[in-house]
Formats: structure tokens, C-alpha cells, sequence
């Protein structure tokens, strides 16, 4: 189904596309379709990385700085990850850049893995606002490794541009 769902956006637009026409291109019932998305919104935003990354963080030794842990649990956590670097998800990334309500819901599913991150940090002694600022930075420079990789020409490794930009997090505190 996302696959269709993708194709749809891509040619009409997300906004221009219903799940209507998401469940007749894939052959399912509008039915079958919420079994497996909330909404069309979702097809394009359901990211179950977010546990992994929170993880990750938490994972790391509690002597680093706040951003320190939090840039290391994401290279961490992404090193994991297999399909992340796969077309079909470059396509999702690039969908959003362009459609505002996508990036909208972007914005809040990266607060929800910013609070986690966070409140992990926390729940370890790390004090509150030295705990969210670095998962907020850090989230910030993700989002934007993302975005420009779905949408750069020519097209860019994750892994790079993932690098660049916590490597630039790292490096501001020494500029």
C-alpha cells in the first residue's frame, strides 16, 4: 500500500490524493486501509525509529555531555538501522519537504522523539534544560540531514549527511 500510496502523491500531490484512491490503486477496501494507517498522513510520517533512538541515547556513558550522548546515541541508533537509507523512504522524506501539512506532522513526531530522548536524559540525572536543548539541537540537525538528502540533485548518501550535521553540532562548541 505505500508504495501506491507514494506513487500517488508523487503524481497528483498529497493534498490532491484520498485514501479512497490510495485503497483502489492497492486493490483493498478503505476498510483494510485504517487497519494499517491511521490516516493518509501516516503512510508518509509512521516512523518506528523513535524507540530505537531513545534507546541509543540512553545507552551512551553517562560522563559525556548532554549533546555529546545524544549525537552519539544517534549515530548510534541510525548505524542500526538497514532500510533507512532505501528509496522508498527517501521518497516519504521527499514528499514532506514539499507538502506543509507533512512537514507540520514531521514537527510533532520529532517532539515526541525529542520529549523521549529528553526525558531519558532526566530520568539519568541530566539536568532538565541542558537535557532538552540537546535533544532539541540534535533533532533539528537530523531533520535537516533528512530533508536535504530526499531532496538534493545529485542525490546524497544519509549516512553523510547525517554526519555533517551532528559533526557540525559537535564542532560549534569548539568554534
Amino acid at each position: 500500500m505505500v508504495g501506491h500510496a507514494l506513487d500517488l502523491f508523487e503524481q497528483q500531490g498529497f493534498e490532491g490524493t484520498t485514501v479512497a484512491q490510495i485503497a483502489t490503486r492497492a486493490q483493498v477496501s478503505e476498510m483494510t486501509f485504517f487497519r494499517y494507517f491511521a490516516s493518509k498522513e501516516m503512510v508518509v510520517l509512521d516512523d518506528s525509529y523513535d524507540p530505537l533512538i531513545a534507546e541509543a541515547v540512553a545507552g551512551q556513558p553517562d560522563t559525556l555531555p548532554p549533546l555529546h550522548r545524544v549525537t552519539r546515541g544517534l549515530h548510534a541508533a541510525l548505524a542500526d538501522m538497514d532500510d533507512l537509507e532505501d528509496e522508498t523512504t527517501r521518497r516519504r522524506i521527499r514528499i514532506v519537504a514539499r507538502t506543509p501539512a507533512l512537514r507540520a506532522g514531521m514537527t510533532r513526531t520529532t517532539g515526541a522523539t525529542e520529549t523521549a530522548i529528553a526525558d531519558r536524559l532526566i530520568a539519568e540525572g541530566v539536568p532538565t534544560l541542558p537535557a532538552r536543548v540537546a535533544a532539541a539541537v540534535a533533532l533539528a540537525a537530523l531533520t535537516c540531514a533528512l530533508l536535504e538528502w530526499a531532496t538534493a540533485a545529485p542525490p546524497t548518501s544519509l549516512t553523510d549527511a547525517i554526519s555533517v550535521a551532528l559533526d557540525t553540532l559537535e564542532g560549534a562548541r569548539h568554534d
